[in-house]
């Protein structure tokens, strides 16, 4: 099944509803009163409405299988759980839920009770709830869905800022207050107690973890650049992992198949992003978990980079329509995106890279210069997403290349970025770079 844009919208907002009415009543049943448990003041909750829409763009493949499209359902909703809770607690500096007292979590972030529950949500969803409402949108008149879809992206906007202000607001100190101007206090008062305050309110009886929570900024004096797992260490780790994870496939390439070819994700450089976005997410992840035993970590990397791999195999050929690598002639492959045995990789470079390299390469890391590591990532960020723009318009323009018709290549090379694509980017030198790069309807 094919879902268009305006049906994840639907989905987004009428699964974020009926999570909504779900939380509602149990906490009714568990707590005996009504409270709104969405993090925002509608009666919605964006986090089921964000399942349902990964559900719908990374599964359809698996409806066919019912264990994968069950795993997969579980996998999904378990890192996206995992990465809305590390999130809010970085923000709150403390939980928002906590599965601490339930056994098999982790971290309290997720536990196996509710991931499997996620799992058969995945199933009834994707095999019997959204073709029905998928059949229900198209009767919707065009113009109908639009002025609907727009209002409520728009209300919601607005209502999460309202809500990320008013919490985020607990955090300020009255020193910082007192810095305001006048006006600006008075205006800040008014909105305190038309607003805030109710809100506030709201937070502490829906998530009684942060009920009393005063947050105080703590001054740090540290000089030590990017220490732990921070911001810029994680950007020094995608691009150390981009360069090491395209050597790495250019050697076992070579090793293997006896031919030298490109192993980059992008035009510029031997870098490949998903090694690169593979060792921050397994970082980020992980980090808490360095010092846990061996087996956790590699059951812990097969399971994510498994799951990372078959999301970007996913993601790449609904935005480029090509396919960058194939495993159909692998045993016990998954629809040629993922196999078993480059999952084990995944679970075996995971303990590699947290045992081995990841603690020398953060002491060197955090050995650089404050403000020259600062300038210098920075600079490699401005590179990267300059490089990354282009690589994507040319991947976009030579695919267009090959699947457009004689007069829609004749019309479209009449634009000045096409023609520059063309000219710098023929179908040579993307061929070169992309030597296993396959066109997909």
């Amino acid at each position: 099944m094919i879902y268009t844009m305006h049906d994840l919208i639907w989905l987004f907002f009428l699964y974020s509803f009926v999570g909504w009415c779900i939380e509602v009543c149990y906490a009714a049943i568990k707590r005996k009163q009504f409270i709104n448990r969405g993090f925002v003041n509608s009666p919605l909750c964006p986090i089921y409405g964000f399942g349902s829409v990964l559900f719908a763009v990374f599964l359809p493949e698996l409806t066919g299988n019912l264990f994968f499209l069950f795993l997969g359902g579980t996998l999904l909703a378990s890192m996206l759980e995992y990465a809305t809770g590390m999130l809010m607690e970085k923000i709150f500096r403390k939980k928002l839920w906590d599965y601490s007292d339930i056994k098999f979590n982790l971290s309290g972030y997720v536990c196996v009770r509710y991931s499997l529950l996620w799992g058969a949500l995945a199933v009834i969803t994707m095999l019997f709830t959204n073709p029905f409402l998928c059949g229900i949108f198209d009767k919707i008149p065009h113009t109908i869905t639009l002025i609907v879809q727009w209002a409520a992206i728009i209300l919601l906007l607005l209502d999460f800022l309202t809500t990320a202000m008013t919490v985020l607001n607990m955090k300020i100190s009255a020193r910082r207050l007192e810095q305001l101007s006048e006006g600006i206090q008075h205006t800040s008062r008014l909105l305190e107690n038309r607003i805030t305050r109710g809100v506030q309110k709201r937070m502490e009886k829906s998530f009684p973890s942060i009920d009393k929570l005063h947050i105080e900024e703590k001054k740090h004096t540290s000089t030590v650049f990017a220490e732990g797992c921070s911001f810029y260490k994680l950007v020094a780790l995608f691009f150390i992992g981009a360069f090491l994870g395209d050597l790495t496939e250019t050697v076992f390439c070579f090793v293997t198949t006896g031919v030298l070819m490109s192993r980059s994700s992008v035009v510029y450089g031997p870098f490949s992003i998903v090694w690169g976005l593979g060792c921050s997410l397994l970082t980020l992840f992980l980090y808490r978990y360095r010092n846990k035993n061996d087996r956790h970590i590699f059951l812990a990397g097969t399971l994510l980079g498994g799951a990372y791999e078959y999301i970007c195999s996913v993601f790449t050929e609904l935005v480029f329509g090509t396919v960058f690598w194939d495993y159909s002639g692998f045993t016990f492959n998954l629809g040629g995106r993922i196999n078993l045995l480059y999952c084990f990789f995944w679970g075996i470079a995971a303990v590699v890279w947290l045992k081995l390299i990841y603690p020398p390469l953060s002491r060197f890391i955090e050995k650089l210069p404050r403000k020259f590591g600062t300038v210098f990532f920075n600079c490699l960020i401005v590179f990267m997403i300059f490089n990354v723009i282009i690589s994507s318009l040319a991947l976009s323009r030579y695919t267009e290349r090959h699947t457009a018709t004689a007069s829609e290549t004749v019309s479209t090379e009449l634009s000045s970025l096409n023609s520059f694509l063309d000219r710098h980017f023929p179908d040579e030198r993307m061929e070169r770079i992309y030597p296993n790069a396959k066109i997909v309807e």
